[in-house]
């Protein structure tokens, strides 16, 4: 551990971008809360189940934390056999998360695989609902419930002991259980794909797509740093890798759902993502379903823009957005921190030129400036619900009157309409533009 201790006077966030020097003091076997709920702590674990190796990849990561990592939970007499059992693999050169991943997959002896990051500590009998649960069915890929250790002070601090668990359309891809031979029949990772980033959506589509499902098993707990950014470098610039390694998701599993994607992420059209042949062939081969399918059955609370949206998503202004407020026809509407849910935040703006929230539609009540906005049903060909995208979609305009949805007066009754101007609280944008 003395190798990589943070000296007198040195930063201790600079090396892993969380504090090292709380992490250097911590015992490799401190004690941790057990955050189970009551019943999983009562529960009786089989004690005929099979072997898992465990891959932990690492780049250049503080040994405190690592070190807690491989022997979190393991009595002091365990060390020992604990690090007899474990083998370093070191790379010739740089090859990032998911090459290494598939070369520690490729090492392992045992049948079924766990991955974990290299800064987590694992909570009591945190295996073994992983392993029941892919014994149960091979097909299954399973995750803990994630507890957060907090990167200033390194506190153990446990999620909801009531959180449910079950089936999930996507996992953190950090920490999962699966079986080897299925991880090797569904194509490991793909290996164009650099550094970090994307490998969860991929991962994710994938196992759903061809045949497999995602679970979150709730008696299982491993808490893990979150950090606020990466201490590491990206060849290229972070946002390129990222955008290379979504795109690559988007290309192969998303079908005509990629171009949301890109709508969302424009500049992502302009980085190449090199040849996806291989994946292509493994998705026939394998005969995956269409991504539509995983939309209708896996994750059906996901609105998804339809063929007569132009625009679709929050509609911001700076830190807000515009809000139904919680009111239904003939209410006001006003703006309220974005909070990225959708939900009353969530509009489209239609080829017939309505702006909508479900089945009600922005409404002019009078054509004169300071008119309320109002939530009506929304009717085809009334003039008062037609709006249309200006100054290069940074304006909605009301095409009837030529007036401007304005804010200025959300606090004190609603939006109004009211003479166009270059006043901030007339810029709108929505999350998505579909017709750039």
């Amino acid at each position: 551990i003395g190798a990589t201790m943070v000296k007198a006077g040195q930063d201790p966030y600079a090396r892993n971008k969380f504090n090292q020097m709380e992490s250097d003091k911590l015992q490799m076997d401190r004690n941790i809360p057990d955050t189970r709920h009551d019943q999983c702590r009562r529960k009786q674990w089989s004690s005929e189940l099979p072997g898992t190796s465990v891959v932990i990849t690492f780049h250049n990561e503080a040994r405190s934390a690592l070190l807690r990592t491989v022997v979190s939970k393991s009595d002091f007499h365990m060390y020992l056999a604990v690090f007899t059992k474990v083998r370093i693999l070191r790379n010739n050169r740089r090859e990032g998360l998911m090459r290494s991943r598939v070369r520690g997959a490729d090492a392992a002896q045992a049948e079924i695989l766990t991955f974990l990051d290299s800064h987590c500590e694992c909570n009591e009998h945190w295996l073994e609902p992983l392993l029941e649960r892919v014994v149960e069915d091979r097909t299954k890929v399973v995750s803990p419930i994630i507890d957060v250790i907090n990167m200033d002070n390194f506190q153990y601090v446990g999620a909801s002991a009531d959180l449910k668990g079950g089936i999930t359309p996507m996992i953190a891809g950090g920490l999962f259980v699966m079986d080897k031979a299925y991880f090797e029949e569904l194509g490991k990772y793909d290996m164009m794909m650099d550094v970090w980033g994307g490998e969860n959506l991929e991962i994710s589509f994938r196992v759903w797509q061809c045949g497999g499902s995602l679970e979150i098993v709730p008696c299982s707990r491993v808490g893990h740093v979150f950090r606020k950014q990466h201490p590491y470098t990206f060849p290229g610039g972070s946002g390129t890798v990222f955008a290379r390694n979504t795109r690559r998701a988007a290309e192969v599993w998303m079908d005509e759902y990629k171009n949301f994607y890109y709508a969302a992420v424009p500049s992502a059209r302009n980085v190449p993502f090199g040849n996806i042949q291989s994946r292509m062939e493994l998705k026939r081969k394998l005969n995956c379903k269409p991504f539509k399918w995983y939309l209708e059955n896996v994750y059906p609370e996901l609105r998804v823009p339809d063929h007569q949206d132009i625009a679709f998503g929050a509609l911001q202004q700076g830190s807000n957005c515009l809000d139904t407020l919680g009111h239904f026809a003939d209410g006001v509407v006003g703006v309220y921190e974005c909070h990225n849910a959708g939900g009353n935040q969530e509009w489209a703006l239609t080829k017939d030129k309505s702006v909508k929230h479900m089945d009600l539609c922005l409404t002019v009540v009078d054509r004169i400036p300071g008119s309320l906005i109002k939530l009506q049903g929304c009717r085809d060909n009334d003039s008062r619900q037609k709006w249309e995208q200006i100054e290069n979609n940074a304006k909605l305009r009301h095409v009837g009157s030529n007036l401007c949805l304005d804010s200025q007066n959300a606090r004190s009754g609603g939006l109004t309409v009211e003479v166009c101007s270059s006043s901030l609280s007339q810029q709108w944008k929505f999350t998505l533009n579909l017709q750039q």
